[in-house]
């Protein structure tokens, strides 16, 4: 009898499990808004074409000729600081250090009609409102703010590529929606090549837009559609005089003409509004035209109700969070499922529902079985993003990995992506980490493609001689500094993506490329200079840069970061690095100092990605090339010092706040570095199938499989007090190494951590 009740009572626990619960109250988009993260607050669906959400200012890129500091502020175009807010546009970069996008700008207001901005100081000078916090919502899918000088309050959500408004106007006569076709962020004079709007009648429009800038040949289409007939329109141009314009003086283009086009226009649409009365915008981007842009609205939202878009939205959102169901604190569900939630923003579908996209030879692709995605910011997300895609969205992964191969199809330099952006790669960054994300993929069993033709074409990439060094570094093993300002860095970061293509090549038995590709891998012992234990600038004639300060971030041959970082940045070969700078013992000791210096200021004053918040000791967690280095000490024989660090970064540098992120979000790597360190273990080397274990902040986590298992974490006894592992068990057996494989996880099972507020040495 006991056995009879026992047994549904475990069935049913194990249902509960599963069961979809409501996540989406966790996720708090306004994380990271503040100071660093550069995240928006806006309206998204998972990994959608359309980002919807509040501009907060209009800084210009330059100024005088020269780069405007301040709009390295504003790569997401909303800064929680500020109070006013300009309008509300469709596309956003999440969380990162440079910028473009911000299309296609709306705004309500009343009253007399102003199509200039306006300044924060003075909003009513112009058609941006002032804002409160306080009549602010952000949710995952949805947007709510009450814009104070007009008093009309403003509602956002989307689709996969459609954003939908909701305005809610009081009595007037005099009600406008303002559509900005020069806004934009890092915008500047010359950015936008050339626009064009058809109004095709009094309740929609369908045009374009070409800029340029971080990607240089960048058109976006639109189709755009009002709930409610507008009474008259009109468009007023800001173009310089040009020598000819050919005939069509011969119309009053601005009030109430059908077909417009230039470089700096600006267009209003007047309505008469009754008290409380709502006016919705539906409004559909294509990378490829009009009409499917007009199509992409049509099959994505076909009626006017808001609150079923809302809700479908918010439904798409739970689905995706319901991946990983975790046990903790609020404050940690908080932290987790925003970051879950950061996570899968990015990469974007690029991709219209009828199969078409935009190449990069910028011409009219149909993608084949696949879903085609860009905004890939690979020097950022290969280390834990694309990691994290490879066990929680492999399906996606598989398509992101055709996605860079069509890529590499379409380009005429025959090389891989090294920042994809819409149809365009800004070659941003340094290394070519899509062979890492490519390899990854592969040797995971994600990639369901063609894997030697992959191969060739990461060989192909990491053989383009004039790409940024690449011919010095096969010829001399190393970039000279002479001739590179990033020359160590690049050396090493090439050093981590040779050795993840002789992985592939092992993989796919390609021998000679193995042997090639693994000797490359063992460039970065060229710019170590075992006289002081650092990386360091290695000249052409062969000596090292004299002119050298390990703690500088400026003119010492580094990308964002300097020496104390980066010579730790050997992820695919921890065992020799460790023998090179004196063995486990020195080693562990040199983490020690990393963690526990102090970095002065004057160090990082001329960065824009490194500041005080992302910083503990001399580890630089609010940038990338640090994030495997607290997990080194499972290489040493001092592993409780990774558990100790894991728990103070999660501790330091995520918070349930605006201002939560201590560095640029990064397309979601800073996110996926939280979920994996919060779970208890972390990819130190993309393209090996092994994880370094930490210490795991969360008491339980079910993550439900795509193949319909699921991998269960559990941390016995785990509090702020208890940090450290005791003892660890793999579906009850227990590990002898701080290690687990990429199939312990795929076939599903539990990790069982046993914690304690004393290490086990």
């Amino acid at each position: 009898m006991i056995k009879k009740i026992i047994l549904p009572c475990l069935l049913l626990s194990a249902l509960a499990a599963s069961a979809q619960q409501n996540l989406v109250q966790y996720v708090k988009p306004i994380i990271g808004t503040e100071k660093m993260g550069h995240t928006y607050p806006g309206a998204t669906v998972p990994f959608g074409a359309v980002q919807l959400s509040p501009e907060t200012d209009t800084l210009s890129y330059e100024v005088g000729g020269k780069y405007n500091g301040d709009v390295y502020k504003y790569c997401a175009g909303y800064k929680y600081e500020d109070k006013t807010i300009t309008g509300f546009s469709h596309t956003h970069f999440s969380g990162t250090g440079h910028s473009d996008l911000g299309d296609f700008l709306i705004m309500p207001t009343q009253g007399k009609l102003q199509l200039n901005p306006g300044t924060a100081s003075n909003p009513k000078g112009g058609y941006r409102s002032a804002f409160s916090h306080a009549n602010e919502v952000a949710e995952a899918g949805y947007y709510k703010v009450k814009l104070d000088d007009d008093n009309i309050t403003a509602e956002l959500t989307s689709t996969t590529r459609v954003g939908m408004h909701q305005y809610t106007f009081q009595k007037s006569d005099q009600s406008h929606i303002i559509l900005d076709l020069m806004a934009g962020i890092y915008n500047y004079d010359e950015k936008t090549v050339w626009t064009y709007v058809r109004v095709v009648n009094d309740t929609l429009l369908t045009g374009y837009r070409q800029t340029n800038g971080w990607g240089r040949t960048r058109t976006v289409y639109f189709a755009m559609s009002f709930s409610k007939p507008f009474k008259s329109y009109g468009r007023k141009s800001y173009d310089a005089k040009q020598a000819y314009r050919g005939f069509w003086g011969k119309f009053n283009q601005d009030q109430n003409f059908p077909e417009i086009a230039g470089k700096k226009l600006k267009m209003y649409f007047d309505f008469d509004t009754q008290e409380g009365e709502k006016i919705k915008i539906k409004f559909a981007l294509s990378p490829v035209s009009q009409d499917n842009a007009l199509q992409n609205m049509r099959t994505e939202i076909s009626g006017w109700d808001f609150e079923k878009v809302k809700a479908q939205a918010q439904a798409t959102w739970n689905k995706e969070l319901n991946k990983i169901q975790i046990t903790s604190s609020n404050n940690n569900k908080i932290n987790f499922y925003t970051a879950l939630y950061h996570a899968f923003i990015n990469p974007t579908t690029y991709t219209d529902v009828n199969g078409e996209y935009k190449g990069l030879d910028q011409g009219v692709h149909k993608a084949d079985g696949f879903t085609n995605y860009t905004t890939f910011s690979l020097w950022d997300t290969y280390r834990a993003l694309h990691p994290f895609f490879n066990i929680m969205q492999p399906s996606r992964s598989n398509d992101m990995v055709k996605s860079m191969m069509a890529h590499y199809d379409q380009s005429s330099l025959h090389m891989l992506p090294i920042w994809s952006h819409y149809a365009n790669d800004n070659w941003c960054m340094s290394g070519y980490h899509s062979v890492s994300v490519i390899s990854d993929a592969i040797i995971k069993g994600t990639y369901n493609g063609d894997p030697n033709k992959a191969l060739d074409a990461c060989v192909a990439t990491a053989k383009h001689r004039d790409y940024e060094g690449i011919g010095y570094y096969m010829d001399l093993g190393y970039i000279p500094a002479e001739k590179s300002g990033v020359s160590v860095s690049n050396t090493l970061e090439y050093s981590y993506d040779d050795w993840a293509i002789a992985q592939l090549a092992k993989k796919l038995n390609r021998m000679d490329v193995y042997d090639e590709f693994i000797k490359r891998s063992g460039n970065w012992k060229n710019n170590y200079d075992k006289s002081i234990g650092f990386m360091r600038p290695k000249l052409a004639d062969g000596t090292f840069k004299k002119a050298f300060d390990s703690k500088d971030t400026e003119g010492q041959g580094f990308i964002e970061g300097n020496s104390w970082n980066y010579s730790f940045f050997v992820p695919h070969d921890p065992t020799a690095l460790i023998e090179m700078m004196g063995g486990k013992a020195k080693f562990a000791k040199r983490l020690d100092t990393l963690f526990t210096m102090h970095l002065p200021d004057e160090f990082f004053a001329h960065t824009e990605d490194i500041t005080r918040e992302g910083i503990i000791g001399g580890y630089v967690h609010g940038n990338e090339p640090a994030h495997h280095i607290a997990y080194l000490y499972n290489w040493t024989d001092q592993p409780w010092k990774t558990q100790a660090q894991i728990r103070h970064i999660l501790n330091m540098q995520y918070k349930p706040t605006a201002d939560g992120l201590g560095g640029n979000d990064d397309c979601g790597q800073m996110s996926a570095w939280y979920m994996f360190s919060s779970l208890g273990f972390y990819p130190v080397s993309p393209g090996s199938d092994v994880y370094a274990l930490g210490s795991p902040s969360v008491n339980n986590a079910v993550l439900n499989l795509e193949n319909g298992k699921t991998f269960t974490v559990e941390a016995i006894k785990q509090s702020d007090k208890n940090v450290y592992v005791s003892k660890v068990l793999l579906n009850g057996k227990a590990l002898s190494t701080p290690f687990i494989k990429h199939s312990d996880l795929t076939n599903g099972g539990k990790l069982t951590f046993y914690m304690s507020s004393s290490p086990n040495k």
